[in-house]
């Protein structure tokens, strides 16, 4: 993919520079004889506008191909970013980091992904409850199917933590994990985001996707860390991010091998194991990869601790949160969020050096 784009930005660079040749013989013979001519000024006006456009267009051709992280504008967070980099990996500087240790955690919903108008992981569970509601004629009168099933409540805020648990325990149980990601991977690849009108696996931030390239091209290890069920992300990490799903950190089922006749599978049982968010996060880095992150990127109080951990006082790091303040491309909502809320992660990041990403004023573009 990399070479398909140097070419083609190479051959989009030599086609301007033919152009540019053509352009001056036809201003230059437009010059010699039709000077009095209201055509021939006419001709010269068009093809200087059409040259100088040419001009322009290749200059930033030429900056784009050689900025890896092009959908970003230039300011204060895509300059740290590139520092921090710079820094930690140049053996003559003092803040080297060898490669085994350059650890980047990165959180999922709200920071790789869009998470309205609700996570896609509720989204799922709410298909699947509908989809598996003929096996449970029970849940028409058992709460909190009968709410979801009959719209009397919808949205994932309109549901207590407990329930969602039930709802999910009840959806993702009792399958194999393959049988499991299978089903997730073919929703997400299918199923369209209500206002986008793209599949839901296509809503992927694009200037995150730049970073995540750029980290791993500096000898980085990017682990996804999530509050969202570990094997639900597995599903599509790899072809969404270019993360494997070893890489992904997230909630967890307890789970159960099985064997029958040497055919041998791991299901995935109704009960929750772990729940990772908030302090568990930066407890689930160390127990999951060993090793302390020198990168964090995270959109929502939930990952506070995870970036502390990445940037307290005895370890240098950086941390940066995505606000999302771009209503019109996106959403905006931190403060006063039902679900992915930035609120004391405002608050604290000048005392942290944390960096706010505004995803209306540091992105070209998001998707």
């Amino acid at each position: 993919m990399k070479i398909y784009k140097v070419r083609t930005n190479i051959g989009w660079i030599f086609c301007s520079i033919v152009c540019l040749l053509l352009l001056s013989c036809g201003i230059g013979f437009a010059s010699d004889h039709n000077a009095d001519n209201a055509n021939g000024q006419r001709l010269l006006d068009q093809s200087s506008q059409i040259k100088s456009q040419i001009k322009t267009d290749l200059t930033n051709k030429t900056a784009e191909a050689g900025d890896p992280l092009s959908s970003w504008n230039s300011g204060t967070s895509k300059t740290a970013i590139f520092n921090f980099l710079a820094n930690v990996t140049n053996s003559s500087n003092p803040g080297y980091v060898s490669p085994d240790e350059r650890i980047a955690v990165i959180d999922n919903d709200g920071t790789l992904i869009c998470e309205k108008p609700d996570s896609f992981q509720f989204l799922f569970i709410s298909d699947r409850v509908k989809e598996l509601a003929h096996e449970h004629p029970e849940w028409k009168s058992q709460e909190p199917f009968s709410s979801l099933l009959s719209g009397n409540r919808s949205a994932e805020h309109e549901f207590s933590s407990k329930e969602n648990e039930v709802m999910k325990l009840a959806t993702n149980a009792n399958v194999t994990v393959e049988e499991y990601m299978s089903i997730v991977g073919k929703w997400m690849n299918t199923t369209k985001h209500p206002r986008f009108k793209i599949p839901y696996d296509r809503c992927v931030y694009k200037p995150m996707t730049e970073l995540i390239s750029l980290l791993k091209a500096k000898d980085f290890k990017v682990y996804v860390v999530t509050g969202s069920y570990a094997d639900f992300l597995r599903a599509f990490s790899k072809n969404a991010y270019g993360i494997l799903p070893e890489q992904v950190i997230g909630s967890n089922n307890r789970n159960r091998f099985i064997e029958n006749n040497m055919t041998t599978d791991i299901v995935i049982l109704p009960e929750i194991w772990n729940k990772n968010s908030g302090i568990d996060k930066a407890q689930d880095i160390w127990l999951f990869i060993g090793h302390r992150p020198i990168f964090a990127y995270g959109n929502s109080d939930g990952d506070i601790q995870m970036l502390q951990y990445a940037t307290g006082k005895n370890h240098t790091g950086i941390a940066l949160f995505n606000r999302h303040d771009d209503s019109i491309r996106e959403y905006a909502y931190d403060r006063n969020a039902t679900e992915g809320k930035l609120d004391k992660g405002l608050d604290i990041s000048p005392a942290w050096d944390w960096h706010i990403v505004s995803m209306k004023n540091d992105w070209k573009t998001v998707f």
